[in-house]
């Protein structure tokens, strides 16, 4: 028996005996795995085989799904990115859009990243776009709404697009600043300073 039959029924063996996933799913079950050492500061055993004896297959498996490092390591990325995207998302329509939910996105954003670092620094250090194809980028839900609250708070602006370039790269220096510890985490002092651009235009 070949090491991909036997990595077959390794991985159907631990379906049955955990139900933690079917063979349909192991990409999912590795994202997660993945994300999880991200999460518990274990970002250096991001390899295939050490996700591999997380989720209780051999590496031979995961490849089918992951060819190399790389591969994992911007399938993990965009997943950060859309974990973000849905947060951002979460908060635009708890606030009601418009106004407070263009100010809500904002704040999401740095949120995330204090409460996510790992994922956060993993999502944006990689160089995924000459690899996505169109209309696959993760981050495509949070700039889109960046857009959404450039339109119905800023709609007398001739370019959109430099305002709401604007508006991400000031939440993405605040996010940085209380990564690198440059400031202290302030919820509120945060949303004073995202408001002043989110908030703060008639």
């Amino acid at each position: 028996m070949s090491e991909e039959d036997n990595s077959v029924n390794i991985e159907n063996a631990d379906a049955r005996s955990s139900g933690s996933y079917h063979h349909g799913d192991l990409h999912a079950a590795v994202i997660a795995a993945g994300l999880k050492r991200l999460e518990e500061g274990d970002g250096a055993e991001l390899g295939l085989r050490a996700l591999a004896r997380d989720v209780g297959v051999s590496a031979t498996a995961l490849y089918r799904h992951f060819p190399d490092k790389e591969a994992l390591l911007d399938a993990l990325a965009d997943e950060g990115l859309r974990r973000l995207g849905a947060l951002q998302a979460q908060a635009w329509l708890k606030a009601g859009g418009g106004r407070q939910g263009f100010l809500a996105v904002g704040v999401a954003y740095v949120r995330f990243a204090h409460d996510e670092p790992a994922v956060f620094r993993l999502s944006f250090t990689r160089q995924m776009r000459d690899r996505c194809e169109p209309g696959t980028d993760g981050g495509e839900v949070g700039y889109n709404l960046l857009r959404a609250g450039i339109a119905q708070t800023m709609p007398h602006l001739d370019d959109p697009e430099v305002a709401a370039l604007h508006a991400w790269s000031l939440v993405h220096g605040v996010a940085m600043l209380v990564l690198d510890r440059r400031i202290e985490w302030d919820e509120a002092q945060v949303e004073q300073i995202v408001g002043m651009t989110f908030g703060g235009v008639d």
